[in-house]
């Protein structure tokens, strides 16, 4: 082990959408040429350059898990995926160094015309050793960058090719058949698809006064709230465990719940549901907490 305060560690994120068979032989590429205690495998929500993704982000991290746990020193990490929205890696690096002393940045060479892009790339420059994987028909741009190391790789495999050629040789047998359904058409559903689900399972089980707020506009935690009326209290508990079985079923996420008698709220990372029976929805008026925002937040731009 090298002799730090904290464990020296690797950080490899990506859509990983899917992971593949190269993604494998980069992993353990890094661990055999590269002095750390662990490499990091860290999913991503939604990468900050694209607009969607094919599989849904607990399906790949699953993948995940599958293909990298049983490798030594590497530890698959929900972090982005719980965040439940686009992260930086600037701002994934600074919570993981916390605890670990983040040294190495794992980049296909495919990456490195628009790196300088990248959310504090100065700061991620001066800090990290870029680790640069060789991809074909990419030049090795490094005149920008402080410090790196490039490891060849062996393998034409990328997730662009499996989903566009259907190539699931570059896939592991392990993860074959749920990639091979993704790609038959289990497509992902976009946030307005996933809040339609979401209030036809509510409506179903005779939900009352089901209201949903666009907040993508708004400084808020979620970008979409939805609010419904439980008939009481085992009415409530009885709505959230059928949607929670629903929604497992879509491959949609619960990743935390504020549960009482009379209220619930699920967090799925971009959507907040809130189940209350009616006195508790009087009580804390949040349509007009969430309405008023709406409107403070649209004058403030139209005075800018």
């Amino acid at each position: 082990m090298v002799n730090e305060s904290k464990p020296i560690v690797t950080f490899y994120g990506g859509s990983f959408d899917p992971p593949h068979l190269g993604h494998q032989k980069i992993v353990r590429l890094a661990i055999e040429h590269l002095e750390i205690d662990k490499l990091l495998v860290v999913p991503a929500y939604l990468n900050p350059f694209k607009d969607t993704a094919h599989a849904l982000p607990s399906q790949r991290l699953k993948w995940c898990h599958t293909l990298f746990d049983s490798i030594d020193k590497v530890s698959v990490e929900a972090y982005e995926i719980e965040a439940g929205k686009p992260m930086y890696t600037f701002d994934t690096v600074t919570y993981f160094s916390k605890v670990y002393r983040v040294k190495y940045l794992i980049i296909g060479a495919d990456n490195l015309e628009r790196l300088s892009q990248w959310h504090q790339f100065e700061w991620l420059n001066a800090n990290m050793t870029w680790v640069i994987i060789t991809r074909d028909g990419y030049e090795l741009y490094t005149n920008h960058l402080r410090k790196w190391k490039v490891l060849t790789l062996q393998s034409d495999a990328n997730s662009t090719k499996i989903r566009e050629q259907g190539a699931l040789h570059y896939i592991d047998k392990k993860i074959k058949k749920s990639v091979q359904d993704v790609l038959k058409g289990k497509k992902q559903m976009n946030i307005e698809e996933r809040v339609k689900n979401i209030v036809v399972v509510l409506d179903e089980k005779k939900a009352e006064e089901i209201e949903v707020f666009n907040l993508e506009k708004a400084e808020y935690i979620a970008k979409r709230v939805v609010i419904a009326n439980a008939l009481n209290s085992k009415h409530t508990t009885a709505l959230f465990e059928h949607l929670k079985t629903v929604l497992k079923t879509h491959e949609d996420t619960i990743l935390a719940a504020d549960i009482s008698d009379e209220w619930i709220v699920a967090d799925l990372g971009d959507i907040l549901i809130h189940i209350m029976i009616p006195e508790y929805r009087q009580r804390y008026s949040l349509e007009q907490f969430l309405t008023q925002l709406l409107e403070n937040q649209q004058k403030e731009k139209e005075r800018i």
